[in-house]
């Protein structure tokens, strides 16, 4: 299994802190009247927000931390890593694309659209066939997680629907994007660092027992 390089591990442990770091400290510098529950994390660095600048350095940066994780990932499929990639991008889209004073533009529409998506699609896109690889990578649990995710993606957009809890509606389901990329990581850092432990207990001329 292809070794897996520190950077992409920081910044696979990075990602959810850079987002729910931003989102908490944008919100604590907002005059009054912002309601976690029932409002964005758009509307925290939509144009009118107070210091809208931490929210959007916040998704910048989550956005920076998929695509790192995405060139570190290497035992994922190429397909799945191409997907966290495409999700990062989409992180830097909506940071740049932000919303306005009120109602939402086609831009930010369309990328916030396009991240969700991707980023539940590629961890059963990055799925592997074998027992053999780490268990986040393997075929049944990786599609168990994309149907979670669309599961949130839908919940969020009926809420959107019917004015509903939007806010913790999106934590949730961004949270969960955020952090699966360092569960898959640390599952492959700690079958490799297995792999190595079994390689050192094996005397000259025997094989390490198969998994």
């Amino acid at each position: 299994m292809p070794v897996i390089p520190w950077w992409a591990l920081l910044s696979s442990g990075c990602a959810p802190f850079v987002l729910i770091g931003g989102w908490t400290v944008a919100a604590t510098l907002q005059p009054g009247g912002y309601n976690p529950v029932s409002q964005t994390i758009s509307t925290l660095a939509a144009h009118g927000a107070t210091d809208r600048w931490v929210m959007t350095a916040a998704l910048l940066g989550l956005g920076a931390c998929h695509l790192v994780s995405a060139l570190g990932l290497r035992p994922a499929a190429p397909a799945g890593r191409a997907a966290l990639a495409f999700g990062g991008v989409a992180c830097v889209a909506v940071a740049l694309f932000p919303e306005p004073d009120s109602g939402a533009t086609l831009q930010h529409t369309t990328s916030t659209t396009i991240g969700f998506i991707a980023l539940a699609l590629w961890p059963s896109m990055a799925a592997r066939r074998g027992a053999a690889w780490p268990w986040p990578l393997r075929i049944t649990p990786a599609i168990a997680v994309t149907a979670l995710l669309f599961g949130g993606a839908v919940w969020f957009l009926d809420v959107l629907h019917h004015h509903g809890p939007i806010g913790a509606a999106e934590r949730v389901l961004t949270t969960a994007q955020a952090v699966w990329p360092l569960v898959v990581t640390l599952a492959c850092v700690s079958r490799a660092a297995r792999r190595r432990a079994e390689r050192g207990r094996t005397a000259p001329g025997q094989t390490a027992p198969k998994e």
